[in-house]
């Protein structure tokens, strides 16, 4: 079949940078009509960071949508906006609390005029409290929600290569408007959906702060290493892989019998789970001295000869020569007016009826403007 999931269903996205916008690119690629309204003066922030026709930051984040370019600094521009948002199904913002407000784009006058209308808000802490109306970014979101305590070592802290906090949100966003898209089938009416990216990284940690709430310990990176029996090591030719034991002990016992330290069992300090975790730093030495005899290739052959959870700690040019990646067939190839085709990842749900479309690659800013500022004349 060609329909998407959500098809027929109209999205306008007054969204920047990551989280509004991959909540948005989500939900296109399950076949929603995706407009992102930008300021025709650059845009979406991320268009300039990187080559004007195309970059992969902007791309990454903006694919199978619309573009339309509203002014709404001035009154015709708000104007416009409110008549296409008052067509919408779907609202994605992700300004600071009150912005919206104070363009007369906010929930309350929309939903009167619309009540179907699903509004979906990303803030940075959330629309109240102290913080409400700080600056949210990534980073920061990832600090002061605590997941960056556990990502990295709070002595020498460093920051993530990766926008966590954002895609969560978005995520979490998309989820949200789901939800209140399939209620809208039953009441007839749409609904405020609001997530921030405070809420977002805290409900990621949850694991982590159900153990704080049950035995009042701060949890740090190695908590859940020791708690999980997760390693990463270096072979003897300098590559890095991984090695992940959970609980089942066959994984320890495969371990043993890859490493051929089966006399590690009788050990007191590794004998059982618990011994393991107390004493993971010991065993970490103690499998790192074995590991650096021979090349990475060769552990992870033992390893998964031994069904062994095991990986090489892949940079991202080993990923996507992976045959497992090209089985899967992550890459997509979107066409491009300059440049052929541009690649992005796939999205990573498979619907056997409905399936994500991927279908073209981010819009040039304003390219649809005579279709939709036409219909709103």
């Amino acid at each position: 079949m060609n329909v998407g999931a959500l098809d027929g269903i109209k999205i306008f996205e007054f969204a920047s940078y990551v989280s509004g916008p991959f909540a948005g690119m989500l939900l296109a690629d399950l076949g929603a009509e995706v407009v992102k309204i930008e300021s025709p003066n650059g845009g979406d922030a991320f268009r300039n960071w990187g080559k004007q026709d195309y970059n992969g930051t902007f791309g990454s984040m903006n694919r199978n949508k619309m573009s339309v370019t509203l002014d709404l600094k001035t009154e015709a521009g708000r104007t416009a906006a409110r008549r296409l948002a008052l067509s919408a199904d779907v609202i994605i913002e992700n300004f600071r609390p009150g912005t919206m407000e104070r363009l007369g784009l906010g929930y309350e006058p929309l939903a009167a005029a619309n009540p179907r209308l699903i509004y979906c808000s990303i803030t940075g802490f959330g629309s109240q409290g102290p913080y409400s109306n700080r600056p949210g970014y990534d980073t920061v979101g990832q600090a002061v929600s605590g997941l960056l305590s556990v990502l990295t070592d709070r002595a020498a802290p460093q920051t993530m290569g990766v926008s966590l906090s954002d895609h969560l949100a978005g995520t979490f966003a998309a989820y949200g408007v789901l939800a209140a898209l399939m209620a809208r089938t039953t009441t007839g009416l749409g609904q405020k959906v609001e997530t921030s990216l405070l809420q977002a990284s805290l409900a990621f940690l949850g694991e982590n702060a159900a153990h704080f709430f049950e035995d009042g310990k701060v949890p740090s990176r190695a908590t859940r290493c020791k708690r999980a029996q997760v390693f990463a090591f270096t072979a003897g030719d300098g590559l890095p892989f991984v090695v992940h034991l959970s609980s089942p002990e066959k994984f320890w016992l495969g371990l043993l019998a890859a490493t051929d330290r089966q006399a590690l069992a009788d050990d007191a300090r590794f004998h059982n789970r618990d011994a393991r975790v107390k004493n993971y730093d010991a065993l970490r030495d103690e499998l790192a001295s074995v590991f650096q005899s021979r090349p990475r290739a060769h552990w992870l052959q033992l390893l998964e000869e031994q069904d062994v959870p095991s990986g090489s700690l892949n940079t991202l040019e080993e990923v996507i020569a992976d045959p497992q990646f090209i089985a899967l067939d992550m890459r997509k190839h979107l066409p491009h007016r300059t440049r052929g085709t541009v690649s992005v990842i796939g999205n990573p749900v498979r619907l056997s009826a409905t399936p994500p479309r991927m279908d073209r690659a981010a819009p040039d800013l304003g390219a649809h403007n005579e279709i939709f500022l036409r219909e709103t004349k």
